[in-house]
């Protein structure tokens, strides 16, 4: 029989101490200092890169010193509206935005500025290459624009023996290897991978070695990449319904 382990795991940690910069550091710098009258802030890069990561970290920061946070991405269908008394606004996945999406941002961001509240987004493309209205985009390239590049192959070692120990989980240099050949170098996919390894080798009882994770993606089928493998999980700000984050 075969022993399910329960969800006891810790949860992600995505401050701004946790961040791994690599090439990244004036990126983190900025939203580390961001103020209440800074000018809007868009990060792009490709998937992997940290972008969600230090839209999260900046939220967290906002709500620790008692703000309230407004998170929307493309998968959030509008209509979006600016809430009374936020102090940040942050809109994640411009990239993907739907024609009434884009309307929504767009509002959004002139209400933002209107109100004086702060503004933060994310994409994949430069604010001139992203796919959207001429007037959006103009908005999204208006202020401080920083570029991600993904962790080199020692950074993304390094934040994965990072999660492992945060994990108590042994992740020994085998494993690692294995990881780096065999699967998207991105760091969400790996993460992923990670979290599936922990559950896998809870549930048998055994430690993590590269003949468990074969044996992992033999029982639960699939590959690197595959809609029933291991696919990249968008990285998203944690919302309400509402869109709120107090």
């Amino acid at each position: 029989m075969r022993q399910l382990p329960l969800d006891l795991g810790p949860a992600p940690d995505c401050t701004f101490d946790s961040f791994l910069p690599g090439a990244n550091a004036a990126a983190l710098q900025h939203l580390r200092t961001l103020g209440a009258s800074a000018a809007p802030v868009y990060l792009w890069g490709p998937p992997g890169s940290g972008k969600s990561h230090l839209l999260r970290a900046l939220a967290a920061r906002v709500q620790a010193a008692g703000g309230v946070v407004g998170c929307f991405d493309a998968a959030m269908p509008p209509p979006w509206a600016l809430g009374a008394g936020w102090s940040l606004v942050i809109v994640d996945g411009c990239d993907s935005l739907s024609d009434e999406g884009q309307r929504a941002a767009f509002a959004l961001f002139e209400d933002a500025a209107a109100e004086g509240v702060p503004f933060a987004a994310a994409g994949r493309l430069p604010a001139v290459d992203l796919p959207l209205r001429e007037d959006l985009r103009t908005r999204l390239g208006w202020g401080h624009v920083f570029a991600l590049y993904p962790l080199s192959e020692p950074e993304t070692r390094a934040a994965l023996r990072r999660e492992a120990d945060r994990r108590a989980m042994f992740l020994g240099d085998e494993v690692m290897s294995h990881l780096l050949t065999h699967f998207p170098r991105d760091l969400a996919t790996l993460m992923h991978v990670i979290d599936r390894l922990d559950r896998f080798s809870m549930s048998k009882s055994r430690y993590v070695t590269v003949p468990l994770l074969r044996q992992m993606l033999a029982e639960e089928g699939g590959g690197a990449g595959g809609p029933d493998g291991l696919p990249v999980r968008a990285e998203r700000p944690t919302s309400a319904s509402s869109g709120a984050v107090p």
